[in-house]
């Protein structure tokens, strides 16, 4: 990756983003961004302003940076994603990340909507990540090595943080919220999968799978930023779903879950 990308963007953020470190990151995936509540926005800039970011080419991604206050901690949000199918290379994907890294951020939320696998999952349901399967192979981390980004050979032993899982299981408990551990594989798109890659998942483990998540959490974790994963179960998977599958499902199932979506951050961040 090129790093000068990353030193362009940072140096465009105003500088009151590294005043102070941000207490807590959220990447906010299809639908998510309407997840927000806040008592004093400090800056609010569009994707498409930022150098080496872009705007979201995704719908139900509305690709913007948000730093706010909220119960006394600074939160910095990433409303929407950029996809590596999106073809604009590894730096918009894990820049989220690098930033949050510069802001001396400790921990991330990442979330998304998702296919679910496990027959146990319904549309609507949460699934908290445990562990991730990378079916596609590609590693944002390919490349020169740098020290920053934990040097050659980061260790994936727990990518997504014990602490932060439990917390986000007891808000779904506190809540009332059908939601699960799990382990979510991620798949390259942009096209969805087929029955029979679908069944090659669901036999090696998957409970739900994507299309994003596991580039920026490798990226975290390698960074040393604690990493926490949260999937909306948006409908079922190839073969397991009797109809085709598409996008305006996924927003549509978002749009539905917004208030449990919604819940589910606040409540986490209150338990911080």
């Amino acid at each position: 990756m090129d790093f000068e990308i990353f030193n362009k963007a940072a140096g465009y953020l105003p500088d009151t983003c590294f005043a102070e470190p941000a207490d807590f990151g959220l990447v906010l995936g299809s639908g998510w961004g309407g997840a927000l509540t806040m008592d004093e926005t400090i800056v609010r800039i569009p994707y498409a302003d930022i150098p080496g970011l872009g705007a979201s080419t995704v719908s139900g991604h509305s690709g913007e940076f948000i730093l706010y206050r909220r119960g006394g901690r600074r939160i910095a949000a990433w409303c929407g994603r950029r996809h590596f199918y999106e073809g604009a290379g590894w730096e918009s994907v894990v820049m989220p990340i690098e930033i949050l890294r510069r802001m001396g951020c400790p921990s991330v939320l990442l979330t998304n909507a998702s296919g679910g696998i496990n027959p146990a999952l319904r549309p609507g349901d949460f699934v908290i990540i445990r562990d991730h399967i990378n079916t596609a192979g590609l590693n944002p981390l390919v490349g020169p090595a740098r020290e920053e980004w934990g040097g050659r050979f980061p260790d994936m032993t727990e990518v997504y943080c014990r602490r932060l899982a439990e917390l986000l299981h007891a808000g779904a408990n506190y809540l009332g919220l059908r939601a699960m551990d799990g382990t979510y594989a991620f798949s390259i798109g942009p096209c969805y999968e087929t029955p029979a890659e679908i069944n090659a998942m669901k036999t090696a483990g998957a409970d739900v799978v994507g299309m994003s998540t596991v580039p920026e959490a490798v990226f975290a974790r390698a960074c040393g930023i604690k990493v926490a994963g949260l999937s909306l179960v948006a409908n079922l998977a190839a073969g397991i779903s009797r109809r085709p599958l598409n996008h305006t499902e996924v927003i549509a199932a978002a749009d539905a879950a917004k208030p449990a979506m919604a819940a589910l951050i606040e409540d986490l961040l209150e338990r911080l």
